[in-house]
């Protein structure tokens, strides 16, 4: 997992410092994720959502369940 989350930092441009914020989201896929709360937080929850997207795409286990559109 931690060589696929490399990747889809690195693909992303996404600081390697954050990959501790994406980690719980692969460890419950499909369950409820957070969501952008346009308050300007950084990591921003889209940029947490795309990065895990990522991950789990190159581990060969998409998310099934759908990230409601808010």
């Amino acid at each position: 997992m931690n060589s696929a989350l490399r990747r889809a930092s690195e693909e992303l441009s996404f600081p390697s410092y954050y990959e501790a914020c994406v980690r719980p989201l692969l460890r419950n896929p499909e369950g409820h994720w957070p969501r952008c709360c346009a308050g300007g937080c950084e990591p921003c929850a889209q940029t947490l959502i795309k990065v895990a997207q990522r991950t789990l795409e190159l581990l060969g286990t998409p998310r099934v369940t759908p990230i409601p559109e808010w």
